[in-house]
């Protein structure tokens, strides 16, 4: 029987090299594995998925899924969706329609929370509809689990904004829920600024 997955994690917990490891572990076995992304995230080009670590495979937009048949879809073994906190609970449905009546798994990876701690739209119908929900963990600086994804510019953190800001470590750090709340970027922080981003 197949399942709706929701893997989520803080910046930089590897959801992304995780999604593309599980695809490369279907091909390998002579599976077909389809990858998608939401078109919110053109960071690294409309139809790549790209990890942090320079894993990259190419993708198709979930928006151009709709269009897909049934039929289609049903040649797919696995259905993979990278930065799946984008999609719109329309496409969040979609999934759910390849898992119940397609007999589809369909993984998604992505955030849970923005920068101010509140639900993207797409994690939100995920949390509520997925029938396994899995942390990718990482850590603060500090040593604790991270859980938030704090926004950041040369001033400190920014608690106001956009949504949606697209960026890497150059914008975000992952912090504990205490660091993040005190503003708390870490003592190394301006090093390890210039170690990731040169």
């Amino acid at each position: 029987m197949a399942k709706l997955f929701f893997r989520y994690g803080a910046m930089g917990s590897s959801k992304t090299a995780n999604a593309l490891m599980v695809e490369y572990n279907y091909r390998e076995r002579g599976k077909k594995a389809l990858l998608a992304k939401p078109m919110t995230d053109s960071r690294d080009g409309k139809l790549v998925i790209k990890s942090r670590i320079g894993l990259e495979r190419p993708c198709v937009l979930v928006e151009d899924m709709v269009l897909m048949s049934d039929e289609t879809i049903k040649s797919y073994d696995c259905i993979i969706v990278d930065e799946a906190q984008f999609c719109t609970k329309e496409q969040i449905e979609m999934l759910v329609h390849y898992v119940d009546d397609l007999d589809i798994p369909v993984i998604c990876y992505g955030l849970r929370a923005d920068f101010r701690n509140e639900l993207f739209p797409g994690s939100m119908w995920l949390l509520a509809w997925a029938d396994v929900i899995e942390e990718i963990k990482t850590v603060c600086w500090c040593g604790k689990a991270a859980k938030c994804n704090a926004r950041f510019n040369d001033n400190g953190i920014i608690r106001e904004g956009d949504q949606v800001c697209l960026g890497g470590n150059s914008s975000y750090i992952a912090l504990c829920r205490k660091h993040s709340r005190e503003g708390n970027l870490g003592p190394n922080f301006r090093e390890l600024l210039k170690e990731f981003n040169p």
